[in-house]
């Protein structure tokens, strides 16, 4: 099985077709499987990171689910994208981890190299890792989900819907219950952040 690095450089693959790669390995493709791994390797490890706030535990999460990944390849149907199946999974794993571990009350926080126009005005005041941390402290694990699915995913509201088994429409209303939350915070004061999470409808 590939060996997976989380750290390594990301290779362009911009104009790689997910579904045609995803239907090599399911006649059992190995260069194939390699090819989705090294396309989302970083991304579900960044995502992993910020659920379960381990380096050691999100790359244990990772080596997890591509596994499962590989395993249930067949059972992928391509009425929802590959990388919303993907995401579900990782999902589904990391609230699992969670639960063995009874780790109910950890903070999420995101590490140095997720980039992203969100996070861009805090990171030259206060650093990106402290804003981050002050932004979800306060919230619940699905509203630490729905932020990161939306805001730093760009996941659509169906998309996420499938990642997390809940209606797009309840999600709309969670995503815009938590937009108030959020511009209420103290460190959303002059709505320089808030204006971010607006352009994410």
């Amino acid at each position: 099985m590939e060996q997976l690095n989380p750290g390594a450089k990301e290779e362009d693959n911009d104009t790689i077709d997910i579904e045609s790669v995803v239907n090599r390995v399911k006649s059992g493709d190995k260069q194939a499987y390699a090819i989705l791994i090294r396309k989302f390797e970083k991304k579900i490890y960044t995502y992993c990171y910020c659920i379960l706030k381990s380096r050691e535990e999100a790359e244990d999460a990772l080596q997890e689910i591509f596994i499962k990944v590989y395993q249930d390849i067949d059972r992928y149907e391509e009425r929802v994208t590959f990388s919303a199946w993907l995401y579900k999974i990782a999902y589904h794993h990391c609230l699992d981890q969670i639960r063995k571990q009874s780790r109910w009350q950890r903070l999420v926080s995101l590490y140095q190299e997720q980039q992203t126009p969100f996070y861009d005005n805090y990171n030259k005041q206060v650093g990106i890792e402290q804003a981050v941390h002050e932004l979800l402290m306060p919230l619940n694990r699905e509203e630490k989900n729905i932020l990161l699915l939306k805001v730093v995913e760009q996941y659509s509201f169906e998309e996420i819907g499938q990642i997390m088994d809940c209606k797009p429409a309840t999600l709309r209303k969670k995503y815009e219950r938590l937009r108030k939350k959020l511009h209420q915070q103290k460190m959303y004061k002059g709505g320089m952040a808030s204006g971010e999470i607006a352009k994410s409808n």
